[in-house]
């Protein structure tokens, strides 16, 4: 099937700009000029991939992610003009996979598109269930369950902890994460590897992920 992108934004020459660029890559192109748009779309037509920038009118970036992360783990890849690291950090704590600063390079955007997809593909691939006590992962349906409880994760979180229970025992490094989880064409902030970790540790308990400081994270089996 054809690949699914999802572009948000309410100037008409970004949403032309990425267009452009993506097209000849054979992506489906869907677009929404505002953020209740976005939101619907999303929901409705299932992208594999959502361009999402985060000041927009009607409902702004960081709202839809949070409600569509409701329902949703599309992967995000946040559009936006601020520079601080703040702003950076909310896009990352709601939710977003990946984000892109404006001005920015449309051929680096596709590569971490193809990159997103990439990865969507090879989690599809067929492996088999890990378990750990009363933590089981499993791979092909993409749940984990503690016990009797189905544990809730995004995509880049299942893919994290997917890696590090792969790993099990070993210390992998956060650049390590980046290259396996966000692909060898992320250009972003490295603290997104601990900010995602948090939310895993907080979902499915301290004791499973141990930091290892000035190194990275282990997965303790």
């Amino acid at each position: 099937m054809t690949p699914k992108v999802l572009i948000v934004d309410d100037e008409p020459s970004i949403l032309q700009l990425i267009s452009t660029y993506l097209k000849p890559e054979g992506f489906e192109i869907l677009t929404a000029t505002n953020g209740k748009m976005g939101l619907q779309t999303i929901l409705t037509e299932k992208p594999d991939v959502v361009i999402l920038d985060i000041m927009l009118p009607e409902m702004d970036g960081v709202e839809v992610l949070t409600r569509a992360r409701k329902e949703s783990n599309v992967w995000v890849i946040m559009l936006t003009a601020k520079t601080e690291e703040t702003d950076k950090i909310i896009g990352l704590t709601v939710g977003a996979d990946d984000y892109v600063t404006k001005p920015f390079s449309p051929k680096e955007l596709v590569a971490r598109v193809k990159s997103a997809i990439r990865r969507i593909s090879n989690d599809k691939e067929v492996e088999k269930s890990l378990s750990f006590g009363d933590l089981v992962i499993d791979p092909v349906s993409r749940r984990v369950m503690n016990g009797a409880e189905e544990i809730d994760l995004t995509t880049i979180e299942f893919n994290l902890l997917l890696n590090l229970a792969q790993n099990a025992g070993r210390v992998l490094s956060r650049e390590r994460l980046l290259e396996n989880v966000w692909g060898t064409n992320y250009y972003g902030e490295i603290r997104v590897v601990d900010v995602h970790i948090g939310h895993v540790r907080h979902k499915i308990g301290e004791k499973f992920i141990t930091t290892i400081r000035g190194v990275g994270f282990r997965f303790e089996p």
